[in-house]
This record gives structure tokens, C-alpha cells and sequence, in this order.
């Protein structure tokens, strides 16, 4: 039985690229959530009026990955600190939350968290925030798996707005 996962980590095509290729990832998709606005578009998205950031779903076979696991991988995927002096620093858009699907779930992500800044892992504090999963907007279509459509390898910032 899949299970489901939500984060968000910076330009999304990155974060589903590095995604795509763990160990019992089943699919992906990139998009939207935790705004106001109802089916935003990229474009909206970029210009911050929606209150949305852009997110990838990740369906997972919890018998080869479990969700502490996604987690965890979410964190080696992206910088969550947002200190670095790039646009990931500077744009909500681009914002690292994790938006647990349950009850269960948020208390791994709590945990994850909680571990992750007692061990003092990063050199600047670590801005991830943990919101209940709200609607996720699927992105255009020439958004999903962008860098397999342009044979792209993965890249350690990637800002387009």
C-alpha cells in the first residue's frame, strides 16, 4: 500500500529530480500548497500572491522507504537553513516546510526536526516549518518531471521565476 508525503525545499524540480531516484519512491508530482488561492498558477505563484509554495508529492512504498527515511532525504536535498545568500533565501515561494498527511506523520516529522537541531547539524538555524497537508495543486504540465524532459542532471540551485 503507498503512502503519501508532501514537502517543500526550494525550485521543485530539483527536489523531484533527487526524489525520483530514492529507493522506493513510486511517483512524483510538482505543485502547489499551503496558500489561499484556489488552482494557482505558476506564474501567481511566483509573484507571491497566492501564499502558496511550490511542493512535490511523493508516493512511497512504506515496506522499501518509510516516511522518517523521506525525511530524511528531504533534508540532505535541500539547504533547510534558507541562509545561503542565493534566491531560495529570498523568496516565499521557495520556503522548507513539511506538511504532514496525518497525525502519525507529524509526529515523525516533529521528531525528525527536533533531532536534526538538537544534533546542531547546520551552521545557521534550520527554518523548516511543519503545517498540516492542505490542497495540493498539480503544476503545469511542463513543470512535471522537468529535468528528465530536458535531460538535465541535478543541479545545487536552480531559481527561474
Amino acid at each position: 500500500m503507498r503512502q503519501t508525503a508532501i514537502v517543500a525545499g526550494g525550485c521543485f524540480w530539483g527536489i523531484e529530480s533527487r526524489f525520483q531516484k530514492l529507493a522506493g519512491v513510486v511517483d512524483t508530482e510538482v505543485g502547489y500548497t499551503g496558500g489561499q488561492t484556489e488552482d494557482p498558477t505558476y506564474r501567481q505563484v511566483c509573484q507571491e500572491i497566492t501564499g502558496h509554495v511550490e511542493a512535490v508529492k511523493v508516493e512511497f512504498d512504506p515496506t522499501i522507504v518509510t516516511y522518517k527515511e523521506i525525511l530524511e532525504a528531504f533534508f540532505k536535498y535541500h539547504d533547510p537553513t534558507l541562509c545561503g545568500d542565493n534566491c531560495m533565501s529570498q523568496t516565499e515561494q521557495y520556503g522548507s516546510i513539511i506538511f504532514p498527511m496525518d497525525i502519525e506523520q507529524a509526529h515523525v516529522a516533529e521528531s525528525v526536526l527536533e533531532d536534526l537541531i538538537a544534533r546542531n547539524v547546520y551552521d545557521c538555524p534550520i527554518r523548516t516549518i511543519i503545517r498540516p497537508a492542505s490542497t495540493f495543486y498539480r503544476a503545469e504540465e511542463y513543470h512535471q518531471n522537468y529535468y528528465k524532459k530536458h535531460n538535465l542532471m541535478d543541479v545545487e540551485e536552480d531559481c527561474y521565476c
